[in-house]
């Protein structure tokens, strides 16, 4: 193989398309635009989502919901992710290190999904009332 032999796969590079460049091209008068309107003149140009001043889509329909920012520093875990440590002895720091909650998580709640098999102490740290219930016992402690 020589530098001078070295060239692309056949289908990887294409044309740059040359239009209003006369009727042979292809592209020829009217470049491939149509007739008329907006788009079809230089500058034609509108926002994202515009509809010609009719009301938009995104006024037309009613708001709903709320999803609060707060919400990101929230976390559950589940007891079967706590079977997974090592540690009896569980807080946030042990839950950020392991990977179980992000970390950004300030609250962190143990939800009942799953069986836990060891004793864990929790500091810090809430659990439902049923998770509460498996974890004690297990013989384990929520503080």
């Amino acid at each position: 193989m020589e530098l001078n032999s070295i060239k692309p796969a056949d289908g990887a590079k294409h044309y740059k398309r040359r239009v209003g460049r006369g009727i042979g091209s292809g592209l020829g008068k009217t470049a491939g635009r149509g007739h008329k309107g907006q788009k079809s003149r230089a500058g034609g140009y509108h926002k994202v989502g515009f509809e010609g001043g009719q009301m938009p889509m995104q006024r037309r329909l009613p708001k709903r919901g709320f999803k609060s920012a707060l919400l990101k520093f929230n976390a559950e875990v589940t007891l079967s992710a706590l079977n997974l440590l090592e540690v009896s002895d569980i807080d946030l720091a042990v839950l950020k290190q392991a990977g179980l909650v992000g970390e950004l998580a300030k609250v962190v709640k143990i939800i009942k999904t799953g069986e836990v098999t060891k004793a864990f102490k929790l500091n810090g740290i809430g659990a439902t009332a049923s998770a509460k219930v498996a974890i004690e016992a297990a013989g384990g402690s929520v503080a």
